[in-house]
């Protein structure tokens, strides 16, 4: 009789990888005339918008700017001030040469290093370099074998359980709307915010996202050096076209304002706003497929050939808001606060006793002026550490994105206190490998049972797989359950046994 060997697609776990890369930051800002002239560089900041991936084997290939933003004190008391230029890039990351069919790439970083200075009142000079870190994730589709039959055949399943990725999709969008001054500003400082996806309605092929952009504004009016702050929502609604999505599919999607733009209103009107953000959306199809973990025959030899399969899961979705505080002395106790920002270093999971964190370093940076009216820089740095509740143990890959829902500051008795609500949206992957049978090839006949013997005896230990024992003398499981009158089912013995080994071949 022949050997009947069945096969399937799993969707199984590729290759993951964390590489980094240095992107030179360079550039001369040139103050437009509206501005007023450089009295001190107070910080430079950078920061990446990725508009383009693209992974082939061997490498990932990222295209979009850097974000340079410039605070300065200006001249004759005009307080802090900003300047902003784009800097393109194009790099590619050598990457190990694995193979994929579907792949997400989520990319976040940090200044490696920044000098900056005022080359003359209009004119600064940027030079350093910032760290991109790339972690890559990727599936590939690979033949599992999912059923035997024929020649006496004896198989052990396992089911696994897995998440295929069935869409990845980052799209840059943008929104306008309407931000109110109590007067005309005399300058900007800043606009700063967060974005939130409130509805997400799937079809085949299509998603539609409905949300809100909060946006902050740091603005000085014209009699004043004083800074105030301005608030303005948003609404945004967006159809995407998303190939490979369907209704049935698990997904989650996040919004990340990457910069703004004001310009003023017409005729003393509400100011013009508008919000570049990127969308994120991710989605998955669970799926559950048999393979067979182990073989044997009852009529013949057996070689069997394992490999591990891996599986994908979603290990837990993430919509959680943390408290990140951080304090410290200021070099000067009468130090006056003027604005404060923060940004997030990359996102990684690791374990802390039995149980897995979120974990991502949060750096705060405040503007405040001294007693003899100069503009400084002060950075301090704290953790975030977000418990994943419910998150399995094992090899946890995150994508996710974090963004400030609010920050609090405050100078008292010259110590800088600081509290930021820190939001954590996206999903946790955890993979899981079962060695499962790859290939099976039939060999000789069994010898026949000797017929003086019609049972044998076998004295089991607890714990011990009754597949494992029917293996040894080449008969069925089925024929151990019903000689032992053991429950149907029954696959691991829950104590010492003496069992019935019936007809086994004389070998």
């Amino acid at each position: 009789m022949e050997l009947k060997v069945f096969r399937d697609l799993l969707y199984a776990g590729g290759g993951c990888c964390t590489v980094k890369a240095e992107i030179p930051v360079e550039t001369e800002i040139l103050i437009s005339d509206y501005l007023p002239q450089v009295f001190r560089v107070v910080k430079c900041f950078a920061r990446p918008v990725v508009l383009q991936k693209q992974l082939q084997p061997g490498r990932l290939t990222l295209e979009g700017y850097i974000r340079c933003t410039v605070y300065y004190q200006g001249e004759g008391g005009a307080g802090l001030c900003q300047t902003e230029q784009k800097l393109p890039f194009q790099k590619t990351l050598e990457l190990p040469a694995f193979s994929f069919t579907s792949w997400s790439a989520a990319v976040e970083g940090e200044t490696e290093y920044i000098n900056c200075r005022a080359v003359t009142p209009r004119r600064i000079e940027v030079r350093g370099a910032y760290g991109l870190v790339a972690s890559v994730s990727t599936q590939c589709s690979t033949e599992a074998v999912t059923a035997l039959s024929g020649c006496g055949i004896q198989q052990r399943q396992v089911t696994l359980r897995g998440v295929k990725r069935a869409a990845v999709l980052d799209k840059l969008f943008a929104a306008d709307g309407a931000i109110p001054f109590a007067e005309p500003p005399a300058a900007v400082l800043d606009v700063s915010g967060s974005a939130l996806v409130s509805e997400l309605r799937l079809l085949n092929g299509k998603a539609v996202a409905k949300g809100e952009i909060h946006a902050l504004c740091a603005w000085k009016g014209r009699d004043s050096a004083a800074l105030q702050s301005q608030e303005a929502a948003i609404a945004f609604n967006q159809i995407l076209d998303v190939e490979g999505l369907t209704e049935d599919c698990q997904c989650l999607c996040t919004a990340e304002p990457v910069g703004f733009t004001l310009a003023e209103g017409e005729d003393g009107g509400p100011g013009k706003l508008s919000a570049t953000v990127m969308l994120h959306l991710r989605a998955w199809r669970p799926y559950e497929l048999n393979c067979v973990a182990d073989a044997f025959s009852t009529q013949c030899e057996v070689k069997c050939e394992t490999a591990p399969l891996t599986a994908e899961q979603m290990a837990c979705t993430l919509d959680e808001t943390a408290a990140v505080t951080c304090s410290g002395p200021l070099p000067d106790e009468n130090t006056r606060l003027l604005a404060c920002f923060a940004s997030f270093g990359p996102v990684g999971v690791e374990t802390e006793g039995d149980a897995p964190v979120l974990k991502a370093r949060v750096q705060v940076t405040a503007f405040g002026q001294n007693s003899l009216d100069e503009i400084d820089s002060y950075d301090k740095t704290a953790e975030l550490v977000l418990p994943l509740s419910g998150c399995p143990a094992g090899e946890l890959w995150p994508e996710c994105w974090l963004s400030a829902e609010s920050l609090q500051a405050g100078c008292t008795g010259g110590a800088l206190e600081v509290t930021v609500q820190v939001r954590a949206q996206g999903a946790v992957l955890c993979r899981e490998s079962i060695p499962c049978v790859s290939a099976v090839e039939t060999g000789a006949p069994l010898a026949p049972a000797d017929p003086d013997i019609s049972l044998r005896v076998y004295y089991a230990r607890q714990g011990e797989a009754l597949f494992d024992i029917a293996r040894r003398f080449h008969v069925s499981p089925g024929q151990m359950l019903e000689a032992n009158g053991l429950e149907a089912g029954t696959q691991t013995l829950a104590e010492v046994c003496r069992l019935l080994v019936p007809g086994a071949p004389g070998n």
